[in-house]
């Protein structure tokens, strides 16, 4: 028996910031993303695409939430909510991020089905992995 929906693929992930340049700078200038053309809301925000992968950012304001992610300081980094993206090469991730500053909040470590993971948390505190084979 199928499913009655069949999920193609995500096609983005949306956080909510308190900071666009901020975060620009991390998706942009850090991750290598693109940032790409966002329709005209009515509230601000930007996007950004890596291959197939867009991440919409919404600026807070009264509609959106609080910006960032509350996480337990007795949770498991790894084992919470968090977006991962592939890398190249994670232990090279780890050693730019190191250069630029940007605290490894996790790893580097072997995942039990072979990529090598760390994890950062971009400037909301939206935890991030990357990842790669």
């Amino acid at each position: 028996m199928s499913a009655p929906i069949q999920v193609k693929r995500i096609d983005h992930v949306t956080l909510v910031v308190k900071d666009l340049e901020a975060s620009r700078r991390f998706y942009v200038d850090v991750l290598g993303m693109e940032e790409v053309p966002r329709p005209n809301f009515s509230f601000p925000g930007l996007w950004f695409q890596a291959a197939t992968t867009q991440i919409h950012l919404i600026l807070e304001h009264d509609e959106s939430g609080p910006a960032g992610v509350f996480l337990p300081e007795e949770c498991s980094i790894s084992r919470t909510r968090h977006v991962a993206f592939e890398v190249d090469n994670a232990l090279q991730a780890h050693d730019e991020l190191n250069r630029l500053g940007i605290e490894i909040v996790a790893g580097p470590k072997n995942r039990p089905d072979g990529p090598t993971q760390l994890y950062v948390f971009d400037p909301d505190q939206n935890l991030v992995e990357l990842y790669s084979y």
